[in-house]
């Protein structure tokens, strides 16, 4: 009796790879949004994430993207260690989803935000195109490794060593 009231953990056999990457790309995203957020936003001030307001809304706006990134965080590291407590973590493609994450982001924002729907642009008063070049550059980079993380650890058979 007492067995049916206790609830039982379940362990894995096999790594969940789909979770993994998942869970690597909502983190991926949390921490570069983080990064945007503390660097551009507040370090250097050069923008704020929607500047075509108030500064009393430009600064609301800074807000609820750090509450967003919080909060994914949060919810990804959540994701993390209950993958890990069942040891159904695959370390490769939790590694390739927050790289594809990181670089999913800052390519949304240097792509859709900056130059689509023009939220803000990185900085103001300087020629943009060298920013614009670096940001993207760096977050296709950033993508493209992450896809290789993955296509590589997919490719890989389970028995071929360590997750």
């Amino acid at each position: 009796m007492a067995d049916s009231i206790v609830p039982r953990t379940r362990t894995a056999d096999v790594p969940d790879g789909r979770s993994s990457a998942f869970a690597g790309v909502l983190i991926g995203v949390a921490i570069m949004a983080a990064v945007d957020e503390i660097v551009f936003h507040q370090l250097l001030a050069w923008h704020h994430f929607y500047d075509r307001s108030t500064p009393s809304v430009a600064l609301l706006s800074d807000g609820l993207l750090h509450a967003a990134e919080v909060i994914a965080l949060v919810g990804g590291f959540f994701w993390f260690a209950d993958l890990r407590r069942r040891r159904a973590l695959s370390d490769r493609l939790a590694w390739g989803g927050f790289l594809l994450g990181a670089g999913g982001f800052q390519l949304f924002d240097g792509l859709i935000d900056h130059k689509v729907l023009r939220l803000h642009q990185i900085r103001y008063g300087v020629h943009l195109v060298p920013y614009d070049v670096v940001w993207n550059v760096a977050g296709s980079v950033l993508l493209l490794a992450g896809v290789a993380v993955v296509w590589w650890s997919r490719s890989r058979q389970p028995g071929d060593g360590p997750r």
